[in-house]
């Protein structure tokens, strides 16, 4: 029977779908419990390659004969190794071309709406890391948003739309993943703009996002006004885009609010993630579509693929908006956090420019869920 690879891309059309698939991840238990491909329809069996190198007897009866599988593990040699042998076996059976580590670096575009005129708006969904960044445009010039390290991935999908990108900006100093702000901004020769408030101990040269100022992308009235929105890190920043769409980094996503603590600063800091959520946030127009820097679950995922909602639905739904009691707030999200990110201070590092490891060790320190959130 036939052994067939699929790729990241393939796999994301499935989830968006909610196609029914079956995973065989062949990671150890702890790997697989910590990060997994997450979708409505999937199904799961958890069985480590290395009890597999005898053959794949032992679990022909816990599989499925009425879906397709997919085979995973980390970088993609063992789960080829177990689809073969189930071939063996008989079985028609995927693999996932390059592991988790290419699960983790796919990055999705997908149109989130028109601005202006002619202009266009993208959101690039990084679906096995939780982490989404953006691509505004009008008349041929181009800004990205919290841009990931796959620049290379935001070049060609502006050669594609004939754009050139002409601004860069992050809208904080990100700890859960390696930026690829001040790289895309040298490649391309835009502007690179950071929160100066994040920026106290970066290395290079940058264009400093203040509160009130705005930066026109083309000649069509497409402003994006910076929003001063601490809480998540001091200088957390968020943009207001043609008086439509909320970027709001990560201090607020679709079902959750963003975590003080990655700095060591979550008592300090508190007070500001309250003052922008509950007073801040309040006061802009309920219909301004929130479009967060990550997304916690596959749940979050629009049936178009997006991850975007209605400020004023948030204000119902998001239950880091539900909390009055200020004490119980501050409780919320300074007790009982989820685990920090991997690497987290080692990936702040790279971002100011401190240390520069080669590609390898970017991937490694990236390995695994986001966890910006509190939950």
């Amino acid at each position: 029977m036939a052994v067939t690879a699929m790729k990241s891309a393939e796999l994301v059309k499935r989830i968006v779908n909610k196609d029914s698939l079956f995973i065989l991840d062949v990671r150890n238990k702890q790997a697989f419990e910590d990060w997994k491909i997450e979708g409505e329809h999937l199904e799961y069996l958890n069985v480590p390659y290395f009890d597999l190198l005898e053959g794949v007897e032992s679990i022909i009866d816990k599989l499925p004969t009425d879906k397709e599988m997919v085979v995973v593990c980390a970088k993609q040699p063992s789960s080829v190794m177990v689809a073969e042998m189930l071939a063996d076996k008989g079985m028609d059976v995927y693999y996932l071309e390059g592991g988790m580590k290419a699960w983790s670096e796919h990055l999705e575009p997908v149109k989130i709406g028109d601005i202006g005129e002619n202009g266009e708006i993208y959101q690039f969904v990084r679906i096995g890391k939780g982490c989404l960044s953006y691509m505004v445009t009008s008349a041929g010039e181009a800004a990205i948003i919290d841009a990931t390290r796959m620049t290379d991935v935001f070049l060609d999908f502006a050669e594609e739309k004939g754009v050139r990108i002409t601004d860069v900006m992050d809208t904080h100093l990100h700890a859960d993943h390696i930026s690829g702000g001040r790289k895309l901004a040298e490649t391309s020769g835009a502007k690179y703009w950071l929160p100066p408030r994040d920026a106290a101990e970066v290395t290079f040269d940058y264009h400093a996002l203040q509160d009130g100022d705005t930066i026109t992308i083309g000649n069509v009235a497409i402003d994006i006004q910076p929003l001063y929105t601490p809480g998540h890190t001091a200088g957390s920043t968020s943009f207001i885009i043609e008086d439509r769409y909320l970027l709001t980094g990560d201090i607020l996503f679709i079902d959750s609010i963003g975590r003080p603590d990655l700095a060591g600063k979550a008592d300090d800091w508190v007070d500001d993630l309250r003052e922008t959520l509950y007073s801040r946030y309040q006061a802009l127009p309920e219909e301004l579509i929130v479009l967060p820097a990550h997304f916690m679950t596959n749940a979050e995922l629009n049936d178009d693929g997006t991850v975007a909602a209605k400020l004023g639905s948030l204000f119902f739904n998001n239950h880091g908006l539900q909390v009055a009691d200020e004490e119980k707030f501050r409780k919320m999200v300074t007790e009982n956090l989820p685990p920090q990110p991997n690497a987290h201070q080692q990936i702040r590092d790279i971002n100011m420019g401190k240390v520069n490891p080669d590609l390898e060790e970017q991937r490694e320190m990236e390995i695994g869920p986001n966890r910006c959130a509190v939950q």
